[in-house]
């Protein structure tokens, strides 16, 4: 599976229609266990194959709700992480359950968008004739 799923990231990492995929990050001043994300993860994410696939938003919960992100639940627990493309939502980590677990939750969730992510890069089967 992590063959399968690191193929996966990899052809979401060099673009095509899947690379919208965002990983939203429901967030708030003061909160302990984003901080503790942000020392844990934060500085490394953008550098990984997950965060080249999933680029993090940071949304800040008591800020009005981005227009683009309306139409999405917003979270009373932060940190929360939401892995969306294109106004569909294919998964959620509510809370920071620590390093280890919120690598195989993303990992999950990504596994799960691979299946239903509409793949656009290939060419339209020509017609028999």
């Amino acid at each position: 599976m992590f063959a399968f799923l690191f193929g996966f990231l990899s052809v979401l990492s060099h673009g095509g229609p899947a690379a919208a995929l965002e990983l939203v990050m429901f967030e708030r001043e003061g909160c302990s266990w984003c901080e503790r994300w942000n020392a844990e993860i934060g500085g490394i994410y953008p550098r990984t194959d997950e965060g080249r696939a999933a680029p993090l938003r940071r949304v800040d919960i008591l800020a009005p709700v981005p227009d683009d992100l309306a139409w999405m639940t917003v979270e009373r627990f932060t940190p929360s992480f939401a892995l969306v493309h294109d106004g569909v939502e294919y998964g959620r980590i509510r809370g920071y359950p620590g390093e280890d677990f919120f690598w195989g939750l993303l990992g999950e969730m990504l596994e799960n968008a691979r299946t239903q992510v509409p793949d656009t890069t290939k060419a339209p089967a020509t017609p028999a004739g």
